[in-house]
């Protein structure tokens, strides 16, 4: 299971390849419940779709591993190391490569202190969805040439 933070980061990644391996990917974003979610909270829809994506794909309900694929969102990524320190998920990785200004590098240099926690971090300011999403079409092409 990848979970991505943008609709732009889910779709760059090859379904064909990831469903060959019994995977799936979805995006949480543009889901009416998610806004509502974020009004209701004073939050941003990132942080509300990391909450959804917990509840559904969270320690207690699901037994397959996940990959958050955060291309875009640094309050995503804040939200991720809360709920993996909270005991609320447990991802098998974390791809942060968020693109920007605001709360960039502090987001990703949290994840980074995350000991338990497999992660694939692109340091500093640079990255974005396209490049998430290439992590993931990378590790995919790894994983189909070993099931071969």
């Amino acid at each position: 299971m990848i979970i991505t933070d943008t609709n732009m980061g889910l779709s760059g990644i090859n379904k064909k390849s990831l469903h060959a391996l019994g995977g799936e990917a979805v995006c949480f974003m543009a889901h009416e419940d998610v806004a509502e979610k974020a009004r209701a909270e004073g939050t941003t829809r990132a942080v509300a779709s990391m909450d959804k994506a917990a509840a559904l794909y969270g320690r207690e309900s699901f037994d397959r591993p996940v990959i958050f694929a955060v291309g875009n969102a640094p309050t995503a990524l804040v939200r991720i190391y809360q709920l993996i320190t909270q005991g609320r998920i447990a991802p098998a990785l974390i791809i942060g490569a968020p693109v920007g200004f605001v709360n960039v590098v502090q987001s990703k240099e949290l994840i980074l202190e995350l000991e338990q926690t497999p992660y694939i971090v692109a340091r500093g300011r640079k990255g974005g969805s396209n490049v998430a999403a290439a992590i993931c079409n990378a590790l995919l092409y790894q994983l189909s040439r070993r099931n071969q």
